[in-house]
């Protein structure tokens, strides 16, 4: 389309706003984009925001491409819609709504729930703010059929999102997704939003029930004595300005700890993020006043959560007394190996348990399952389709744990979510369990290296802002698929998967076979020396990502620089083949 062309298009779509039933305030915003700003007003309004891997998510403004009353407005009607659809058996339809601490969270939850109260839906709205896996706790608890949680999950300040939930407390799922969006395409216009409540349907959340979520928490303890033990362990926690501020530090002293230190300055709630540039625990940046107060106190274990509690960045001593950030793939593979050693030690594994990682996560995790005999399923990126395993399974067989590389794990099956309250919880019983051996949580993990592979991961994020941004990374994505390299790094590629034409080539042979797998725009290198790279635009952000993996033996602790190093360089060749 041409900018002129494009351009008309916006402006008529920007028009129909300054002419409907929007308020003052927004009419306003829209004509100073008409009027002063063209270049603003086509990145609000050139497309409508859709569902990704994690519901609507964008920059908070005016216009269809943007966070608002009117686009949350727009989603909860079409989610109403579609819901009320699909359980027509249902004399009642139940949903749940929480919101991290974001700008314009409190406003956008209440606004959703106005609208499902509406619809004639009975609301369980979260008194304040709370954790994205407490609200899918909350729909499990409550038997609602639908939840929406209000939340940017780790992105910066501007943005602000919309996760729907489903029944089985899982994020929506194809075809769920894509037949909501339709629903909200039917609506012909904000007139059609049932924007009266019925404040008679509306059920507060509060204090009792995190008491009953916590307490569901503790139950999956699997080393009491040992935390009452080592009860003394020195653990640094910080919310990030953001939902754990509460049910962390309640949660680990639920399961026996006593020395937990916050840092004050992050235990303001504020959307504004002041202390960060980015509330990112998969950022040092996020963490390094939770890394200060640890050399402070010498913490044994330090934990930063993100806004929305859902995931968690881990910070422990190295082998020189150094505080380090353990990437998503070592804190998985600590937890899983963790959990499967003791379920295995306990006599709990009976043949019918299961793990479940994401395409991208470390493949350690499967070798750890294999010495359990525990069975493994991998999964498109997004913990919604870990849920869907769960799902799946439900009855038949029995979930201990998973987790993928962006810092997000689970264990047990209240919760249909990636879960940093619980994590925290369990990763804390894990440091205490190594203290209790006289090790600590690197000691662990360099155990687990010298027992199975020393597996070396990178992710790069190539970011590309708004529709130009788009179609570079579309054009990325296009190279890569059809003029694939031979090799990389001098190492032979020997098998390519592409999940958006869910094909696997063995290019030894030539050989094809299907990935039963939902489509997706993923590739995967698999090289003969190990190596695995992926390459994914992201779902939720304005970004094309490469996880690199490399793999090797840690024949001693002593060798770990050593081969940390030579893994090291090994991903810096291929990013420069590659990626450079």
């Amino acid at each position: 389309m041409e900018n002129t062309e494009l351009l008309n298009t916006v402006k008529k779509k920007a028009r129909i706003w300054l002419d409907g039933n929007y308020d003052a305030e927004t009419k306003q915003a829209v004509q100073n984009l008409l009027s002063n700003n063209e270049e603003e007003l086509i990145e609000c309004f050139y497309k409508d925001l859709g569902f990704g891997t994690g519901g609507l998510r964008g920059i908070m403004g005016v216009g269809t491409n943007r966070m608002n009353i009117y686009t949350v407005g727009m989603a909860t009607q079409g989610l109403a819609n579609y819901v009320k659809n699909e359980f027509t058996h249902l004399p009642d339809i139940k949903v749940a709504i929480a919101h991290d601490c974001r700008n314009n969270s409190r406003l956008f939850a209440e606004t959703a729930a106005k609208i499902f109260t509406g619809n004639g839906f009975q609301v369980y709205l979260f008194e304040s703010l709370r954790p994205t896996p407490e609200l899918s706790f909350a729909i499990r608890h409550f038997g609602c059929q639908t939840g929406v949680v209000i939340t940017a999950s780790h992105n910066p300040k501007e943005y602000n999102g919309f996760k729907a939930y489903w029944e089985d407390g899982g994020q929506i799922i194809a075809p769920h997704d894509k037949n909501i969006i339709t629903e909200v395409q039917r609506i012909d216009g904000i007139d059609e939003v049932k924007w009266k409540a019925n404040e008679n349907l509306i059920v507060s959340v509060g204090n009792d029930f995190d008491e009953l979520y916590t307490d569901k928490i503790k139950e999956l303890s699997l080393a009491s004595d040992v935390i009452e033990k080592n009860s003394d362990l020195k653990i640094v926690y910080t919310p990030i300005h953001g939902t754990g501020v509460k049910l962390v530090p309640m949660v680990l002293k639920k399961m026996g700890f006593k020395n937990i230190y916050n840092v004050p300055e992050q235990d303001v709630v504020d959307g504004n993020f002041p202390t960060v540039h980015s509330p990112n625990p998969e950022e040092n940046a996020a963490l390094k006043l939770a890394i200060d107060k640890g050399k402070e106190i010498n913490a044994d274990i330090i934990m930063g959560t993100d806004p929305d509690a859902d995931r968690v960045g881990i910070v422990v001593k190295n082998d020189k007394g150094e505080y380090v950030i353990l990437n998503g793939n070592q804190t998985a593979a600590v937890l899983i190996n963790y959990l499967l050693k003791q379920w295995n030690d306990q006599g709990k594994i009976k043949g019918r348990e299961y793990i479940v990682k994401t395409i991208v996560t470390s493949e350690l995790l499967f070798e750890i399952a294999d010495k359990y005999k525990v069975e493994k399923y991998d999964v498109l990126t997004g913990f919604k389709y870990i849920a869907d395993i769960m799902r799946q399974n439900e009855g038949e067989k029995v979930f201990i744990g998973g987790g993928e590389e962006s810092y997000g794990y689970l264990a047990g099956e209240f919760v249909r979510d990636k879960d940093a309250i619980l994590s925290c919880a369990l990763i804390a019983e894990v440091a205490a369990y190594a203290k209790n051996q006289g090790k600590s949580l690197f000691d662990f993990l360099l155990d687990i290296y010298q027992e199975f592979s020393f597996y070396k991961e990178h992710l790069i994020s190539v970011v590309r802002k708004g529709k130009a941004g788009a179609e570079e990374i579309e054009a990325m994505m296009k190279k890569f698929r059809e003029n694939p390299p031979k090799s990389i790094n001098n190492s032979r590629i020997t098998e390519i998967r592409d999940y958006y034409t869910s094909l696997s080539k063995n290019m030894t042979n030539g050989k094809e076979s299907t990935i039963e797998l939902p489509k997706s725009n993923v590739l995967q290198f698999f090289l003969d020396d190990g190596s695995k790279i992926s390459i994914r635009p992201s779902g939720t952000e304005p970004k094309i990502k490469f996880y690199f993996s490399v793999k090797g033996k840690l024949d001693s602790k002593e060798n770990y620089n050593k081969t940390n190093d030579q893994l090291d360089q090994k991903i810096q060749h291929i990013i420069k083949e590659l990626v450079d």
